[in-house]
């Protein structure tokens, strides 16, 4: 399906998505297909993120999650880490300028323990130049597990406990999510996967409940603005209930 930049102008923005998570999937068979090494793949993965982050802050979206290495990631060899790493750090250096401009608030979510100096430096650097910002929240998943993100919620609602700051009837829906990495932002309503991937790999697990999924076979480096609006009217079409039933249900 071909689609223009103004081909969402016929959907009302109530039925828009307020926050789209991605699970950029791709990158390595990107470039297998065409003889290049894994790297090369993520590297046109990035440009495929700045393509994708520019048109989500002009359609004027609350927020989108980037699932960028997830904590299964350290398993891959060492020179395929270390190039996402570098790739990580390049992006933030030369994009902060553009979050600056457009108004775009970063936020990290995902354990630091492991990260390398140098990607933490960066990834905290553009945190606070960027906290006051009031448009687009730019989240990225980095050293991101979900059932991690669960149990260090958990364990931090113990502590709470144990200290005599909580009582345990007090803990609802509410309170757990409050002590998620995400704690702030809205849960995502629309996922998407690229490469034709059926599956949730670990991401977000808590935050996609109620969640439209959108399943694309477009590798991520392949992934165009068109294809974002295709997911966007994607959603739009979806009938969310939330459990319910329609007022024209018999």
């Amino acid at each position: 399906m071909t689609v223009t930049p103004d081909s969402l102008a016929d959907i009302p923005r109530d039925r828009w998505p307020r926050h789209v998570a991605v699970i950029m999937d791709g990158n390595g068979r990107w470039a297998q297909a065409r003889g290049l090494p894994r790297a090369a793949g993520h590297r046109e993965g990035v440009t495929t993120v700045r393509r994708v982050v520019t048109e989500a802050a002009r359609l004027g979206l609350e927020a989108i999650t980037l699932y960028s290495f997830s904590s299964e990631n350290w398993k891959r060899p060492a020179d395929e880490v270390a190039a996402l790493m570098f790739l990580c750090c390049e992006f933030l250096r030369i994009e902060r300028g553009t979050m600056l401009r457009e108004n775009i608030r970063f936020r990290r979510i995902g354990r630091r323990d492991g990260l390398p100096p140098e990607v933490l430096a960066e990834l905290d650097e553009t945190e606070r130049v960027t906290a006051a910002h009031t448009g687009l929240t730019l989240c990225l998943a980095l050293n991101y597990g979900s059932r991690t993100e669960l149990a260090d919620a958990a364990r931090a609602l113990a502590k709470d406990v144990l200290a005599g700051r909580m009582n345990p009837d007090e803990i609802d829906e509410a309170t757990f999510a409050s002590r998620l990495y995400t704690a702030g932002i809205p849960d995502p309503d629309l996922l998407v996967r690229t490469a034709g991937e059926m599956r949730i790999s670990n991401y977000l697990l808590w935050q996609i409940s109620y969640a439209e999924l959108h399943v694309t076979d477009v590798l991520w480096p392949d992934f165009s603005v068109d294809d974002f609006h295709v997911a966007i009217r994607a959603f739009a079409g979806r009938e969310r209930r939330f459990g319910g039933v329609t007022s024209t249900a018999p």
